[in-house]
C-alpha cells in the first residue's frame, strides 16, 4: 500500500512553543525527505511530544512555521493537514468493528464508499489483520489493537504518519515484534513516519536519523550509527546508554588519546572534540567495560550485584573513588570480589568536563 500523495518534503524552520513564561520546544529546524523514518528521543519532559503535537496541528507553534514542499502548513487545523496519527492508548471505538474503525477516518473525510472500502482492505492487508477484520477492540491482544490503530491511521493516505510512543503499553516480545513491523509498515508506505520515544534501543533499530532533544532543545541530530558511536555531548552520550561516567585529569595526549588519572590508576579514551583543560570525563557502555589484567589501564573496583543474561554475566561494582561502575564478564564473580575493570580505547570517550 504505497502513498499516493506527492510530495518530497516537510521542513521545520525554527519551531517553538511555549507555555506561558515555560519553553516546553525552542528552535527545532529540521527538513525530513519522504520515505525517510525519523525517531524524536529523550527523557520525559524534554519536548518530543511537544513537537509532534505542533507537527500533527493539536498544538498552535508560539515561534517558526512547518512547510510540506512550498506549501506551509501550520497555519492549518489538524484536519486540513491530512497526517495519520498513532496514539499510545491507540483511541479505538470499542463498539466499531476492526474494519468500521480503520475506515472511520475515511467516513468523515466523505470518502466514496467503493473507494472507502478498497483503502480499508489494504490497510487491514498492511498490518496483516485480515482475519480479524470483523472483531471489536476489546476481542484483541494489545498488538492487534496497535495494528488497528495504524491501520486507521494509514487509511487516510497521509503524507506523513506521526507516532507518539505507540508501543510503551505492549510487553517485551510484543515491543520487539511490533518494532519490526512497523518498519516494515513504514517501507512499504513511502512517507514520513515521525516517531516519538524515550527508548533509545527503539529508536536506534528503528529511525533513519534520530533527534536528540533535551529541556525542550535539539542536542544532536544524527544516524543511528552516528549517536551510538559518536554522541555529541555527556548529555547525549548518558541518554545513548554509556552508563559508565568516570571522573579524572588529564595526565598524558597522543593526538587524539587521553590518558586519565583516576584515583591512582590510568585509563585511556578518545577525546570528542576540543579539550582545554585537565578536568575531563570518560564514558563507557556497560558492555565494553570488562575485566582485565593488573598491567592494562583500569580501574579498581569491587563486586557489589552480578546477573546472568543468557550469554554473558552483567554486574555492578563500587570503584576506589566511590563511583559504581557497570560492566560484561564471561563468567560468575563473588560479591565483593575485586577487580580491575578497563575497556578498549575506542570505546572510552572522553569529554571535558562540564560539556
Amino acid at each position: 500500500m504505497a502513498s499516493n500523495v506527492s510530495f518530497r518534503s516537510l521542513r521545520l524552520d525554527g519551531v517553538g512553543r511555549d507555555f506561558g513564561t515555560m519553553t516546553a520546544l525552542s528552535n527545532l529546524t529540521l527538513e525530513i525527505a519522504r520515505g525517510e523514518f525519523v525517531a524524536l528521543l529523550g527523557p520525559s519532559g524534554c519536548g518530543k511530544s511537544t513537537a509532534l503535537n505542533c507537527i500533527a496541528g493539536l498544538l498552535p507553534t508560539t515561534h517558526g512555521s512547518i512547510w510540506l514542499d512550498d506549501r506551509r502548513i501550520d497555519t492549518l487545523a489538524a484536519e486540513q493537514r491530512g497526517f495519520g496519527m498513532v496514539f499510545q492508548n491507540y483511541a479505538l471505538f470499542p463498539h466499531m468493528t476492526v474494519r468500521s474503525n480503520v475506515g472511520f477516518g475515511l467516513k468523515m473525510r466523505n470518502v466514496p464508499k467503493s473507494e472507502a472500502d478498497l483503502r480499508v482492505a489494504q490497510a487491514i492487508a498492511t498490518v496483516r489483520l485480515e482475519s480479524q477484520a470483523e472483531k471489536l477492540p476489546g476481542q484483541l491482544s494489545g498488538g492487534q489493537q496497535q495494528r488497528v490503530a495504524i491501520a486507521r491511521a494509514i487509511a487516510i493516505d497521509p503524507p506523513l504518519v506521526l507516532m507518539d510512543e505507540p508501543l510503551s503499553n505492549l510487553d517485551a516480545k510484543l515491543r520487539l515484534e511490533m518494532r519490526q513491523e512497523i518498519r516494515r509498515i513504514h517501507q512499504n508506505l513511502g512517507c514520513i513516519t515521525i516517531y516519538v520515544t524515550h527508548d533509545q534501543e527503539e529508536a536506534l533499530s528503528l529511525a533513519d536519523r534520530i533527534v536528540v532533544l533535551r529541556d525542550g532543545a535539539v542536542r544532536q541530530i544524527g544516524t543511528p550509527e552516528d549517536l551510538y558511536a559518536r554522541p555529541a555531548s555527556l548529555d547525549v552520550a548518558e541518554f545513548m546508554g554509556y552508563r559508565n561516567a568516570i571522573h579524572g585529569k588529564v595526565a598524558g595526549r597522543r593526538d587524539k588519546v587521553v590518558s586519565l588519572a583516576v584515583n591512582g590508576t590510568t585509563l585511556e579514551g578518545v577525546a570528542q572534540g576540543e579539550i582545554a583543560g585537565d578536568a575531563v570525563v570518560a564514558v563507557i557502555r556497560p558492555d565494553d567495560l570488562i575485566p582485565v589484567s593488573q598491567t592494562m589501564p583500569g580501574i579498581e573496583a569491587v563486586v557489589e550485584a552480578i546477573e546472568f543474561r543468557g550469554h554473558d554475566f552483567f554486574g555492578s561494582a563500587r570503584a576506589v573513588g566511590g563511583e559504581e561502575l557497570f560492566f560484561r564478564a564471561k563468567s560468575r564473580l563473588a560479591m565483593g570480589e575485586k577487580l580491575r575493570l578497563g575497556a578498549e580505547t575506542s570505546r572510552v570517550l572522553v569529554y571535558p568536563k562540564g560539556a
